[in-house]
């Protein structure tokens, strides 16, 4: 393991929820040692992603009730393929060399769980986003 593998992992926060056990998938042992880690060590930067695209977007968000907030953190994330690949590379790149050979042998299935993770993530900060309104 090289040096920078080494820092990667060491910066990591550790998720007690996130077990790994023997009887678990791989993709789901990858995202509960590797996505939700790095995800979670991510969210600052993932927030002000998210705070950006909102003023990109002619800060519509803060104009919908709640339950449209969260459809429309979604569908950005879901449908609008520039911000869903830059999402990405923000969490892969956070990746060891080791895991992302192991990403790049599923990584279609590894999305689909990076981005409903990241999804869940800014809904659960839906009120730090309309807190600091996107100017």
């Amino acid at each position: 393991m090289n040096h920078r593998d080494t820092y990667l992992l060491n910066i990591r926060p550790e998720i007690p929820s996130a077990k790994v056990t023997q009887n678990m998938s791989s993709d789901e042992k990858f995202q509960n040692a590797t996505l939700r880690p790095v995800i979670k060590l991510q969210n600052d930067l993932l927030v002000e992603a998210f705070r950006n695209y909102i003023r990109k977007h002619k800060n519509v968000f803060h104009e919908l009730a709640l339950d449209r907030r969260l459809t429309y953190i979604d569908n950005a994330i879901h449908k609008d393929m520039k911000f869903r690949n830059s999402l990405k590379g923000m969490i892969i790149g956070q990746f060891t060399i080791e895991e992302y050979q192991r990403y790049i042998q599923n990584s279609s299935a590894l999305n689909k769980r990076m981005m409903n993770l990241v999804s869940q993530r800014l809904q659960d900060n839906v009120q730090i986003l309309d807190n600091a309104i996107a100017c």
